[in-house]
Parts: C-alpha cells; sequence; structure tokens
C-alpha cells in the first residue's frame, strides 16, 4: 500500500512539474523588497526604458525593450527578463533583471551581466566594459514604437 501512495505522489509531482511552461520555470527570481511589483496595467507593452553610453564616441541612446524581449546596442545584446517598480506609499524605484552578451566580430559571445540593475543606484549592480555602459531609467507600459533618441 505504502509503494503505490509513493507512485501516486511521484507521478502529481511529475505531472505538475511538467504542466509548467517554459517561462515560468525561466523567471529571474525577485529582489528580496516587497514593495517591488510589476507596473501596473495600462495600454501598451511592459517595458524598460534604457540608457546606453558609447564610451568612444561619448553618444547616449534611449531606448525601450520589451519585458521578454532583446535589443541590440552596438555589439551588446540586451534582454529583459522582468521589469518591477515600487509601490505608490514607497520612495519612487524601479529595478530591472537584465541579461547582456557582447557579440564581437569574429569572436565567442560573451555573457558579461545577468541580474537585477536599479534605476535609482545604477552602480549598485553595473555592467563592466570597457566601450558601453547600460543602465535603468524607468519601467513603463510603452505606447508603441519610437525610433531611439540620441544626443
Amino acid at each position: 500500500m505504502r509503494a503505490l501512495l509513493v507512485v501516486a505522489v511521484l507521478a502529481t509531482c511529475i505531472g505538475a512539474a511538467s504542466a509548467q511552461t517554459p517561462q515560468q520555470q525561466q523567471q529571474p527570481p525577485r529582489p528580496g523588497n516587497a514593495n517591488l511589483r510589476p507596473v501596473p496595467d495600462g495600454p501598451g507593452i511592459r517595458s524598460a526604458e534604457l540608457q546606453g553610453l558609447d564610451k568612444v564616441t561619448a553618444r547616449t541612446q534611449r531606448f525601450y525593450v520589451p519585458v521578454g524581449k532583446s535589443t541590440r546596442f552596438g555589439t551588446l545584446e540586451i534582454t529583459v527578463g522582468d521589469c518591477l517598480v515600487n509601490v505608490p506609499e514607497a520612495p519612487p524605484e524601479s529595478v530591472a533583471y537584465l541579461t547582456i552578451v557582447d557579440h564581437k566580430p569574429g569572436q565567442a559571445e560573451e555573457r558579461l551581466f545577468s541580474g537585477w540593475m536599479f534605476a535609482s543606484t545604477p552602480s549598485l549592480s553595473a555592467l563592466d566594459h570597457g566601450v558601453y555602459d547600460v543602465r535603468v531609467l524607468s519601467c513603463t507600459m510603452a505606447q508603441g514604437s519610437s525610433p531611439p533618441s540620441s544626443r
């Protein structure tokens, strides 16, 4: 009887694990702040507003990356895994889970960064690259698509 019970429990656990979608299994771990939550629903697509700096040309570029999508900035491929904001009662904060991979021509790809980046303290968890800097500006519901702005 015990063996039958063990088999039934194992079958239930295996069925529940296989029922999870791949996206559920790949969710980044959330930071330990109870005040953080996803951007409230509204018109548009939940996105991270990022700013990139090319240190060689001293040009900055702002761009929006939808959660779960990737974009290119120079040789970097930036993927946004999640984007959270503080509740209204707490001080303003935006935090994004980024994965940044460098695709230098003629070289193997190199993962440079994978983790949470905070808008209020970019140096707390920063990309370390000789040519590029990337920082989180905000998490928002992006309306349509607008071309990146250079300054």
